[in-house]
């Protein structure tokens, strides 16, 4: 519980400093937990929602309004951080994106997936199978990035960041569900005051 409490501080105070960011972390966070629902009844469709809005407003918070200078708060250069971050960083992002839009492309032009599976019949089974090889996806990015973790620091790091990234839903309503609000009052950016500089 203390490795997880310590991946989720430093996950807020280095990466969640703009309010455009927080507030698209809780859309994101809003439509992955209709997604965890949705699993038992329709995972295509679950994986589909958590996809195409939970991941891209999550990402686009991260990519377009997060700023990526020196972090005055942190006293941390972008660089640093980057080479810390426990989860994906823009470059692990960008790969795990990239299979993530050529997907569709390959169950387009391959229907059978190279005759793992029975390949769709009409447009509806097409998205369908979509959604199954986005939720394969997600599952092994987890997978993935645990072993990674495991590897390079720890059982426990990886353990824990896998627990942090399937509970964070719930966390970041918690931690930014006032987000909006504080747009809609002007203030762009978290002053992060709860926040103390490295000694």
């Amino acid at each position: 519980m203390n490795t997880l409490a310590v991946q989720r501080w430093d996950d807020h105070r280095y990466y969640h400093h703009s309010r455009i960011n927080q507030s698209l972390h809780l859309l994101s966070a809003i439509c992955f937990l209709i997604s965890y629902g949705l699993l038992f009844s329709d995972p295509a469709m679950a994986a589909l929602l958590a996809w195409c809005v939970s991941m891209t407003s999550r990402q686009a918070g991260h990519f377009f309004f997060e700023p990526r200078g020196y972090d005055e708060v942190n006293q941390a250069t972008d660089e640093y951080k980057e080479e810390i971050k426990i989860g994906y960083n823009i470059r692990r992002k960008i790969v795990l994106l990239a299979v993530w839009v050529a997907l569709p492309a390959v169950l387009w032009l391959q229907p059978s997936l190279f005759g793992l599976i029975e390949p769709a019949h009409d447009f509806q089974g097409f998205i369908h199978d979509v959604g199954i090889a986005w939720l394969s996806l997600g599952v092994t990015g987890l997978l993935f990035r645990v072993l990674q973790l495991w590897v390079q620091q720890s059982f426990m790091t990886g353990l824990a960041w896998a627990i942090k990234i399937i509970t964070d839903p719930f966390h970041d309503i918690y931690l930014y569900h006032k987000a909006p609000l504080y747009l809609l009052r002007g203030e762009l950016i978290d002053p992060m005051g709860h926040v103390k500089p490295h000694a």
